[in-house]
Formats: C-alpha cells, sequence, structure tokens
C-alpha cells in the first residue's frame, strides 16, 4: 500500500538500483587538496516506496549547505533496504520516513528497529505520512521516539529545508555530545592505564600511544622537554616511521611546529595550528613537557581532551617520581642492612650477590614455564634477587663467639643460631611498614623461612610444602647451593658435583622438587659461574 504524494503507487527499485544510489554517493566523498578528510557530508536517508518522494527531496533539498558541509541523500525504498543501509552507513544524521509502505506500519516498525534493537539514539527521524488518520500524530509521538511529524500535505519547500536544519543541528549537538562522552571514557582509561606503569620509559611511550589514538585525525605524537642544544628533544613518540630515529624527528618538523614546542615549554600554554597541537604537562617539581600532535586539521572538541589527558599525565608523572623515590629509599634501606649483617659474618658479601643472581634465574625460570602462576609475575622476578640480599639480616642479633665460632656449633649454640631467622623475619617486617609488594616485605618472608624444609623439619616454624612462602624456597635452593660450593670457617668447599648430588637427593624432603629442577636446568643453560 502507497502513502506517497498523490496517493499513487510506485514500483520498488531493484536491489541492483538501489546499490547504485549507495554507490553514486560514495564516489562523491570530498577530499582536500592534501588528500586530508575535509568538510565531509551529512547523510539523509529517505525512506519511501514512492519514486516521487525521493526525487522532489533530492531537488528540493538538494543544494542545501550545514555549517559549511554539503547534504547527500541515501534511498530506501522498503523498511528492508533502509535496515540495510543504516547498517551499513552508521554516520546517517536523519531520516525522511514514510509510515506506509511494503505493510500499513512499515515505517513505524522501523522506528523501533532503529532505537531498540539498533541501539541508535542519535539519527533523527522525521516522519512523513500521506495519510495521517492511520498513524494519528499524538499516538504516534507518545508510542514512538520521533523528532518530527510532517503530513506530506503541509510540507512545502522551506517547511522542509526548516525541519532538515532542524535535524542536523539537533544530530550535530547529540553527536558532540555523544564523541564528547567517549573521549572522556577514553581519557579516563587511559589515565588508569598509565598508573599501572611503574617505569618513566613505558609511561612515557604509554602517554604518546594513547594520546595518538585519542585524535582521530593525529598522525603521530610526540612528547618533547628542551634539550642539551636549547631546541625541542623528542622523549617519547608514537606514529613516527619506524626506522626513523627519535633526533631525525626533530629536523622534520614542521618550523612553526618547533616554535610553538618552544614557546609552549616556556610559558605552559597550549597552542592549535592548522597541522598540529600542543599540550603542555605541568608537574609539581619538574620541568614542564609538551605533547605535539601531527595531522589535523583538529576538531575543537578533541582540545579539551587532549588537555585533560596531558593534566592526568602529569598528575601520574608526579606520583611516579614519588613511586621511584620510595623504590630507591627501599633500595637503599637493603643495601644498608645487607652492609651490616656483610660487617657481621665477612662471608656474607660476596655470598649474597651470588645468591641475588641464583634467585632471580630460579625465579625467572619457573615464570617461563607458568610455574606458581598465581605467585610468580614480573614483580617477583624483579623484586626477588635484591630481596635475597636480607635473607640472613637477623644475624646482627646473634652473638659473635656462635656466629664467628671456626668449629661445629653444640646443641645449644645452635638453638641462639637458629633465632636469626625470626628475628630477621620480625626487624624487616615492621620496617616494611605493612608494604606487601616492596623488598623488604619480600625480605622478611626470605629471612624467616628460608631455613623450613619441604617436609616440615625445618625452623622457625616448621612449615611444609606450599605453607612455606614460594621466595623461601627458592632462596633455600640457592642459599644452599653457594654456601656448599664455598669455604666457611667451619667447613671446606664442596665439589660442584657432590653439590648437584645433594640437591637432587634432598628433593621432595628439604627442597621443593619443582625449585630443583628449576635450577638445575639453569646450571645446564647458564654454567655454575663460580
Amino acid at each position: 500500500m502507497s502513502d506517497g504524494v498523490n496517493g499513487g503507487g510506485m514500483a520498488e527499485k531493484s536491489p541492483r538500483e538501489s546499490a547504485g544510489d549507495v554507490l553514486e554517493f560514495a564516489a562523491e566523498a570530498e577530499e582536500s587538496a592534501d588528500g586530508g578528510r575535509r568538510n565531509p557530508p551529512w547523510l539523509i536517508l529517505i525512506v519511501d516506496d514512492d519514486h516521487e518522494v525521493h526525487a522532489i527531496t533530492r531537488v528540493v533539498l538538494g543544494e542545501m549547505m550545514f555549517e559549511e558541509r554539503p547534504v547527500r541523500f541515501l534511498s530506501a525504498y522498503t523498511a528492508r533496504q533502509a535496515r540495510s543501509l543504516l547498517a551499513e552507513q552508521p554516520g546517517i544524521a536523519a531520516i525522511l520516513l514514510d509510515v506506509v509502505m511494503e505493510t500499513d506500519d512499515a515505517g513505524l516498525k522501523l522506528v523501533r528497529h532503529i532505537r531498540e534493537e539498533m541501539g541508535n539514539r542519535q539519527v533523527r527521524i522525521i516522519l512523513r505520512t500521506g495519510q495521517p488518520g492511520q498513524a494519528p500524530e499524538r499516538d504516534v509521538i507518545l508510542s514512538y521516539d520521533i523528532n518530527d511529524y510532517k503530513a506530506k500535505s503541509e510540507l512545502t519547500a522551506q517547511k522542509l529545508y526548516t525541519a532538515a536544519v532542524a535535524a542536523l543541528r539537533s544530530y550535530q549537538h547529540i553527536a558532540a555530545i555523544e564523541r564528547g562522552r567517549q573521549g572522556l571514557e577514553r581519557v579516563m582509561e587511559a589515565a588508569d592505564h598509565l598508573a599501572g606503569l611503574h617505569s618513566r620509559s613505558q609511561f612515557l611511550a604509554g602517554l604518546v600511544g594513547r594520546a595518538a589514538a585519542l585524535v582521530t585525525d593525529a598522525r603521530s605524537a610526540l612528547l618533547c622537554g628542551v634539550g642539551e642544544d636549547g631546541g625541542p628533544a623528542i622523549l617519547a613518540e608514537a606514529g613516527l616511521p619506524p626506522d626513523l630515529p627519535p633526533e631525525a624527528a626533530i629536523d622534520i618538523l614542521p618550523p612553526e611546529a618547533a616554535a610553538d614546542i618552544m614557546a609552549a615549554l616556556a610559558d605552559g600554554q597550549t597552542r592549535w595550528g592548522a597541522r598540529h597541537g600542543i599540550a603542555v604537562l605541568r608537574g609539581r617539581d619538574a620541568a614542564p613537557l609538551a605533547l605535539c600532535l601531527l595531522g589535523g586539521p583538529f576538531a575543537e572538541g578533541d582540545r579539551p581532551l587532549v588537555e585533560l589527558l596531558c593534566g592526568k599525565a602529569a598528575a601520574g608523572l608526579d606520583n611516579l617520581r614519588l613511586y621511584e623515590r620510595l623504590n630507591q629509599a627501599q633500595i637503599a634501606t637493603v643495601h644498608a642492612l645487607g652492609k651490616l649483617a656483610e660487617y657481621k659474618d665477612e662471608v656474607t658479601g660476596d655470598h649474597v650477590r651470588r645468591l641475588g643472581r641464583w634467585a632471580t634465574a630460579i625465579a625467572r625460570e619457573l615464570h617461563a614455564r607458568n610455574a606458581f602462576a598465581d605467585e610468580l609475575d614480573d614483580w617477583f622476578c624483579d623484586t626477588i634477587g635484591l630481596a635475597s640480599v636480607l635473607h640472613d639480616v637477623g644475624k646482627v642479633g646473634i652473638p659473635d663467639a656462635i656466629l664467628r665460632k671456626p668449629g661445629r656449633l653444640d646443641d645449644g649454640e645452635m638453638a641462639v643460631m637458629r633465632e636469626h631467622a625470626a628475628i630477621g623475619g620480625s626487624i624487616l617486617r615492621d620496617a616494611s611498614g605493612g608494604d606487601r609488594r616492596g623488598y623488604l616485605s619480600m625480605g622478611a618472608e626470605i629471612a624467616e623461612s628460608h631455613h623450613e624444609k619441604f617436609d616440615g623439619s625445618g625452623y622457625p616454624q616448621g612449615l611444609a610444602g606450599d605453607a612455606i612462602p614460594l621466595a623461601g624456597r627458592i632462596v633455600a635452593v640457592a642459599d644452599v647451593f653457594d654456601a656448599l660450593l664455598h669455604r666457611r670457617p667451619y667447613k671446606k668447599a664442596w665439589d660442584i658435583g657432590e653439590v648437584l648430588d645433594l640437591l637432587r637427593a634432598e628433593a621432595g624432603s628439604h627442597f621443593d622438587p619443582r625449585v630443583v629442577d628449576a635450577f638445575l636446568v639453569v646450571l645446564e643453560r647458564d654454567g655454575a659461574g663460580v
């Protein structure tokens, strides 16, 4: 049944003819002189089974311009064709929609499909009907999410133009709000991602990558500071040719961009040019940095998002500097405590350096095997080497007469010696201040558990199996291996073959067999290096 002008039914276009309309539109895409996208057309979809309605609409609105952008039309002659076009062209701004096409309510069903099934709340829908009695305005306005209702008999050329402009303006505002919302989500997601990075190089690389992805028309992003020569120096980049060194990128910067970078670093003000944009990261106690985006032209709505990202990134860099200082303080504390233990026991110095190397190698081998996946991560592997330096720090509480006795200890002396595990754990746990992911906290675990045995016969708590912290199980193997290989006041050095035989024999009783197996692989691959 037709709902067209003059009430006359027209034959539906064939799929070939409909495809021709779309192809004709696609061929009209506009490009700027330099090949960039500029002033893309507004898309208006005409959905009507009357070919004459399509022709008249194109004649009336064919030369229409809005916000310096032309209007282009897509045509669908059934609701089914309209669904396909809406799926293929997500940027359709407005729909001039007939009610009665292949069925009496085909247009109204299409509205439901657009709003509810497609979830498209942005496109503006103008319902046009030649038979208002079949779709009363009040009922339709209340029941369907449409934006305008027009009887075809009242649609003069001026009213059609006015309705189209109103629809495009409304779509423009809604699309801008949606782009802003999505942009804010990307900024906050980027800020969360950057906050999880504890390496300055990773942070800067992540920032330029997220900035380049944030702005649609950005070809590349550079993070710059003041170089030794007083000019801009690139600290990180994204989007440059992979074979182009950063120092060479400075030479290909447009002169106006390089000048604006230096001006922004000097006065802290953002600058936007035709083909570049610069925002500034201002930290609390560091020199400012300039984020330069190349490409464009950039939309007005992109600018506050870039500036917001830079504000978040500046705060993130401040936090990263605090983290680095805290980490450096922990490292200094570890070394100081290690020196203290070394002062009490002259064999400790070289021993702890070798022990740290072995512990790290074992942890990385286990990690590569995906063993202990719920405990063993990159942080663990990066931390255990230095934390193992603290394994015997509790010896500061042991009398020198026992600690440096040249012969074997008697039972009473051994009982006192064994107290060093608990002493070390207590000292380091108090010093860690409750931080569970630091050198001191892992050092506390190692200090009080590296003399535990896998079968539960160790000390100080008699823990067994996986109840012994993994770091303690790893250091136990490395500690015994290195101690037996080297002379001590109370024993001579063992041959390496004897040591390896002992490790194999004690796997499952003294040592975690998985740790022993990983260590044997490390030794076979890397050598003993003693």
